[in-house]
């Protein structure tokens, strides 16, 4: 499948992109590592007129170290995050979301910013423009139906990225440029939970940065996926858990402290299961109630689901699944 016909432009510095996406709204695309992108315009999924190429900006590459935290570029890729040692060290969860995704050459190429900006994905939907229109176009893309929810109105394209669990769990916070200058905005409020327009983000806002606040003694992290096969493919569900306890690793004399529980890939956005995290908050951890943990995590995270028929596997399994993972993720860190 060939690209549609599209000019790129190459800012060298934020100023210059904000004002190119300002000036160009509506018909412009952000690429940065293209891993995604590309596949999709391939697809005529999109057709910009033009592509914004981020790659020479050096102030969205790299990781910063400080007292508050980590700031982490959008443009710096899975691979350097994989790599980090402060991330290695402190924030564990992130690492192993990262290094599930996709494959080492791709993770060299994909960044933050794109993974936390992935489209929702739908067996309907990511498709070539023949297929589509062979089976009629939906919701999501030049149609006004939804394949898996008939007669619905809402598109149920699952939003399918490893690290937004993760980092919903860390508390993260993205720093976003516009024309109207600098915000900064709790990660989870990034999804609109629509699948047709999965982010709250306008045609000339960049994000520049993810933020993670100073890392906490004693704490813990896990991230577990389901997917085809091992290596590769997008989550069809996912769990991430995190909790604070001593030093150390967690023993059944530790006890669970500001417990996080966050979902991907069985709804349009990712979730925090807040009710999961409450109900194990203050819990005694170890072999004898990490089975238990895992269970009650997995049942409250499985009633926050919603999958569909949008991927290869069917939504009983993947609402299933994410019990089985939540409580794998608990076990993994005993």
């Amino acid at each position: 499948m060939s690209l549609p016909d599209f000019q790129v432009l190459r800012p060298r510095t934020n100023a210059e992109a904000v004002e190119l996406l300002a000036r160009h709204a509506g018909d412009i695309r952000i690429i940065a590592g293209g891993t995604d992108l590309v596949p999709s315009m391939r697809q005529k999924l999109f057709t910009p007129k033009f592509v914004l190429d981020i790659r020479a900006i050096a102030e969205l590459n790299g990781i910063r170290e400080s007292a508050a935290g980590l700031s982490i570029g959008a443009m710096t890729t899975l691979a350097a995050i994989e790599r980090h040692p402060a991330i290695r060290k402190n924030y564990s969860v992130l690492r192993e979301a990262t290094i599930t995704v996709a494959s080492p050459v791709i993770r060299n190429m994909a960044t933050l910013g794109g993974n936390i900006c992935l489209d929702t994905r739908c067996l309907w939907y990511n498709q070539s423009l023949a297929w589509r229109k062979s089976c009629g176009f939906c919701i999501k893309k030049d149609g006004n139906l939804c394949h898996v929810a008939p007669g619905g109105t809402k598109c149920w394209a699952a939003f399918s990225a490893d690290t937004p669990p993760a980092l919903l769990c860390l508390g993260a916070q993205l720093e976003i440029l516009s024309p109207q200058g600098v915000r900064i905005v709790p990660l989870q409020d990034l999804y609109s939970g629509a699948g047709e327009a999965p982010l709250k983000l306008a045609s000339t806002d960049l994000l520049a940065a993810i933020h993670l606040p100073a890392a906490s003694s004693g704490l813990h992290g896990a991230y577990k996926k389901l997917r085809i096969r091992g290596s590769i493919d997008y989550p069809l569900a996912g769990v991430a858990v995190t909790f604070r306890n001593g030093a150390g690793n967690p023993t059944a004399n530790s006890i669970m402290k500001d417990v996080r529980v966050a979902i991907t890939a069985v709804n349009p956005a990712p979730l925090l299961v807040r009710e999961a995290a409450k109900q194990l908050e203050g819990k005694p951890f170890g072999e004898a109630t990490a089975e238990l943990a895992g269970e009650l995590a997995g049942e409250l995270a499985a009633k926050s689901a919603r999958p569909l028929t949008t991927s290869a596997l069917t939504p009983e399994y993947r609402k299933e699944m994410v019990r089985v993972l939540a409580k794998r993720a608990l076990l993994s860190l005993a």
